[in-house]
């Protein structure tokens, strides 16, 4: 295996994808490009991480991440410890950042935090940065503020598939439509971020009550948003479809589910709007028959979700690897 330099990469910690720029979005898929190639030996391990410990904090329910998350980190030889919030000692009063700190005692070095309240991960790499540890924090998901590795292996998935001879404005000229609960997708604003840094153009599809007016306003001319599905569809390369979470049914923001689907669920006869090579991704979980129609979920001419959950484990271990390792 070859692995990119480390020596232009800075973070210590990856809380939000904000920040980050082409530079470092092309050391990342090359990163995760070789780890790629480590997955598919038959002996898929690398002693990268050795001796160190990774935590996985997961203060809410998580399947594909958490999974993705431990896996890379044994993929790369390091010990791991798992979180349970709901057999911990938070139950008996003990704070999040003392839970933290905890497990940074038991020898911690990369802590991977998930939350449902924005801003949490943020709270403990400031914490870390205090102590001067030089502990990691990677954020895994906070509130409907960012989930910086999903949109990392979304980023991925279109690189991969556009095969690019180098990562440096790949998506240059692209048109990717994201359709769906746009107002509480931590997965949304992560994805603004790489995708027109990475040059493409995204459009921005969903009901007024789940698309407020100030996201027009948040990356300038590389975002157009739309209170119909069409227009954001029309010659799109790819469609990226969100979970649309049915507790927003009681807040009164969607009418139905039905008439969701009937309004701004992918279908094969809107797909017939983008462009004839489109492909579509979803973060998963989907809701079959709501965000999208089943069979375009199964069709492997069309759906890159499978690859997505692929990608998943080769960013992750990417992206621990480059903070592990990092200075």
């Amino acid at each position: 295996m070859t692995t990119t330099t480390t020596s232009s990469w800075t973070k210590r910690h990856i809380l939000s994808l904000e920040t980050f720029t082409a530079e470092e979005y092309e050391t990342l898929l090359e990163t995760a490009d070789s780890f790629r190639e480590v997955l598919s030996r038959r002996t898929k391990k690398v002693p990268a991480l050795q001796a160190q410990v990774v935590a996985n904090l997961f203060f809410e329910p998580s399947t594909r991440t958490r999974s993705s998350f431990e896996l890379a980190a044994k993929r790369l030889s390091a010990d791991t410890l798992n979180f349970a919030g709901s057999s911990s000692s938070l139950t008996k009063g003990e704070t999040i950042l003392d839970t933290a700190k905890t497990y940074v005692a038991m020898g911690a070095n990369i802590l991977v935090i998930r939350h449902r309240q924005a801003g949490v991960p943020h709270t403990i790499a400031a914490e870390m940065d205090r102590l001067e540890g030089n502990v990691s924090v990677f954020n895994a998901g906070d509130g409907q503020h960012e989930h910086p590795s999903q949109a990392l292996l979304d980023l991925f998935t279109l690189y991969q598939l556009l095969s690019p001879s180098s990562p440096h404005q790949f998506l240059q000229g692209k048109k990717i439509a994201i359709v769906g609960d746009i107002l509480h997708s931590r997965v949304a604003r992560s994805n603004l971020y790489s995708l027109t840094t990475m040059g493409a153009t995204v459009h921005l599809a969903a009901p007024p009550t789940l698309l407020p007016r100030e996201f027009q306003e948040f990356l300038g001319e590389k975002l157009v948003c739309h209170w119909q599905v069409e227009p954001a569809l029309t010659d799109a390369d790819f469609i990226m479809t969100l979970r649309l979470q049915k507790e927003r049914m009681s807040e009164h923001l969607l009418p139905s589910l039905r008439e969701y689907h009937q309004q701004f669920g992918i279908t094969r006869d809107r797909v017939l709007l983008a462009h004839p090579h489109v492909k579509i991704l979803h973060p998963g979980p989907v809701n079959r028959g709501v965000e999208i129609s089943s069979d375009l979920m199964d069709d492997p001419e069309l759906s890159l979700i499978s690859q997505q959950v692929t990608s998943g484990v080769a960013v992750r271990m990417a992206l621990l690897y480059l903070i592990g390792t990092s200075d």
